[in-house]
């Protein structure tokens, strides 16, 4: 079977622990080549787990004949630079989330990527969940009526995080907003497959130029009518996901709905004869989702087709993300 060669750009502890390993277990994937700033470190990386490039440079990387494909693990600003060094290279890529650091940069990586005819996919993986897929499901079948309304949370304490950078507004670009938020956002573009028309924020601390924030709350509306809340924060001292999706004549509700290689319970909460209403579970196996999506994009490469999520939707988001923002900007100035 014939396998996408990949190189991974950012090499740093998320892709050592999450991205390799889903390279290394996916069935049509091989990884060949890593990159981080330090040859040194780079090298010893490389040894210790048998990969049989290191490079200190992106360019490098992407100009290596046994890449097919790049992984882009690095911090948010350099995600746009990154993809253009690859596309020049014609490679495809696969980028993580936020896509970048605005639309500008998301508008110059898909045209670069399409002048260089090389594929675009962004790594919102949570939409290829089996618990979101059955979500959408039931949406689209009408079992639960007209879905007037959704409301999404993720929280996790970043005060442990290993990424130093992710308060850093040059850098991340946005907070938990940018970061966790940008998770439930495209979850529910995904299951309501519509486009958010009007976006009010709050931000707090409002950002700076130098600090992002630490919570948010973001209020949605779509082109069909639907409310959607998102909220998201950097402080609680656990981490937590959850969703709830609110129709005419169901409620669905899934918590940790971003977890991956668990099982997690549905509930379905139907109307009733009483209006407690009549709940069911469904218990539902989930596997670990950056396998999946990198074995998906590997296969978009092989049979030469569109990406499960292609950077379209990348920006999308992010129109939204810059809203969020823009407002809260707009709201400290004196």
């Amino acid at each position: 079977m014939k396998k996408i060669r990949y190189g991974i750009i950012g090499f740093g502890n998320f892709a050592e622990r999450a991205i390799a390993p889903a390279i290394w277990e996916s069935p049509n994937s091989e990884l060949v080549a890593i990159q981080k700033r330090s040859l040194e470190a780079v090298k010893q990386k490389a040894l210790l787990h048998k990969i049989p490039h290191a490079f200190d440079s992106v360019e490098k990387l992407a100009a290596h004949p046994d890449v097919d494909a790049v992984f882009i693990v690095s911090a948010n600003s350099e995600h746009c630079r990154e993809t253009l060094a690859a596309a020049q290279a014609g490679k495809h890529v696969l980028v993580e989330k936020p896509m970048a650091m605005n639309v500008r940069e998301c508008e110059q990586m898909i045209s670069a990527c399409q002048k260089a005819g090389v594929l675009l996919m962004v790594g919102h993986m949570v939409r290829l969940s089996p618990v979101i897929v059955r979500m959408k499901e039931i949406v689209r079948s009408g079992q639960i009526g007209a879905v007037s309304a959704i409301k999404s949370e993720f929280v996790y304490n970043a005060r442990i995080s290993q990424r130093s950078w992710v308060y850093d507004q040059k850098i991340a670009g946005g907070g938990p907003l940018f970061d966790i938020g940008v998770h439930c956002l495209d979850t529910i573009r995904f299951l309501l497959d519509d486009e958010v028309v009007s976006v009010k924020s709050y931000l707090e601390p409002p950002p700076t130029s130098t600090r992002t924030e630490s919570t948010v709350s973001v209020q949605l509306r779509f082109s069909r009518g639907t409310l959607a809340t998102i909220f998201c924060s950097y402080a609680p001292p656990i981490r937590r996901s959850f969703i709830e999706v609110v129709g005419t004549e169901g409620v669905l509700s899934v918590i940790n709905f971003t977890r991956s290689s668990v099982t997690i319970p549905l509930t379905i909460l139907m109307k009733d004869t009483n209006e407690d209403g009549k709940q069911t579970v469904e218990e539902i196996v989930v596997p670990d989702l950056y396998v999946d999506e990198v074995t998906r994009f590997s296969d978009s490469i092989l049979g030469n087709s569109n990406p499960a999520i292609p950077g379209r939707d990348g920006l999308e988001n992010q129109r939204v993300l810059d809203e969020a923002l823009r407002q809260a900007i707009i709201s400290t100035k004196p």
